[in-house]
């Protein structure tokens, strides 16, 4: 089987400087599994990697899509096996690294997805319903499904009730059921975590960090240009709540702390999604004294047992 790389975790783990530094060690070619980071114009909020960041390695599945444009897993999946195909054509080895864990499965084990629901009238029903009511729908037929889709995530929520509504099973139950597949790669899958008390002291200073850096101008540029609220692209983290702000629905400091307060649940649900994975090998920042380094010869002693 083909060699696939996975650097996988919650937010704010380091993720991309490994890939990279990875990736220049095995001669490797990151794929972003991220939800934000395909799109242009939305770099801050999505803590999009710089050309310089990347440090010559070639990069895929950033800035691929216009604001306007949809983006879901079964998008995701077919331009991540393009780009594995043109990697492996090139002798590279794709790196999948991103936070997005049923997108990093779809590929891995190489999932099969049911046709979109062909029947609107559905899902126009459950549109004008509110965030509480779609939420309390799903726990009372796919409770397991709230374990990993967060209220506020309403394309999710509605997917997962149009799926049962089309099929009388839960998407959950569904995802567990190719989920069991055995991978379709061979694979190293390395999960990055840390102490949870410095991840989340990590992810509130990012989110500062952001604001510093002009997030605020970031999503009024994208309201003004017309990128509709409901999109793809504005239900990213930090994106949603400052649009929330500039429709004047609350202050700019509560915008902020639910940025905060929803990222450090985010990482928790991106932990409990990730221990799902039998053959994941984690990874602790916080036994390292330099991480940035120790982690990488960590994995690259990992990878040479195994080869």
């Amino acid at each position: 089987m083909d060699k696939l790389i996975i650097i996988a975790g919650p937010t704010a783990t380091g993720k991309s400087d490994a890939a990279v530094a990875l990736s220049k060690a095995i001669g490797g070619e990151v794929i972003s599994a991220d939800s934000v980071q395909v799109y242009k114009g939305l770099d801050i909020g999505s803590a999009k990697i710089t050309k310089e960041e990347m440090q010559g390695i070639p990069h895929h599945l950033i800035d691929v899509l216009e604001p306007e444009e949809p983006f879901n897993i079964t998008i995701f999946q077919h331009m991540a096996k393009e780009a594995m195909k043109g990697i492996y054509e090139r002798g590279h080895i794709p790196v999948i690294c991103g936070g997005t864990g049923f997108y990093i499965q779809s590929v891995l084990y190489d999932i099969e997805f049911t046709a979109e629901d062909t029947d609107m009238s559905y899902r126009h029903e459950l549109e004008k319903k509110s965030t509480e009511e779609l939420y309390a729908m799903l726990k009372e037929v796919d409770p397991d499904s709230c374990e990993t889709i967060h209220a506020n995530n309403i394309k999710r929520v509605i997917r997962a009730l149009e799926f049962y509504h089309e099929t009388g099973y839960p998407i959950s139950a569904h995802n567990a059921e190719q989920r069991s597949r055995k991978p379709a790669y061979d694979a190293h899958f390395f999960v990055l975590t840390d102490d949870r008390a410095k991840l989340y002291e990590r992810i509130d200073a990012r989110v500062d960090k952001m604001i510093a850096a002009g997030l605020v101008d970031e999503v009024r540029a994208l309201k003004e240009r017309g990128v509709p609220r409901m999109s793809t692209a504005m239900q990213g983290l930090g994106y949603k709540e400052i649009y929330d702000h500039l429709a004047g629905e609350c202050s700019l400091d509560e915008a902020i702390y639910k940025i905060k307060r929803d990222s450090r649940h985010f990482a928790k649900r991106q932990i409990t999604w990730f221990k799902r994975e039998p053959d994941a090998i984690w990874i602790d920042r916080s036994i390292f004294t330099d991480p940035s380094r120790e982690i990488v010869e960590f994995m690259l002693s990992q990878l040479s047992q195994h080869s």
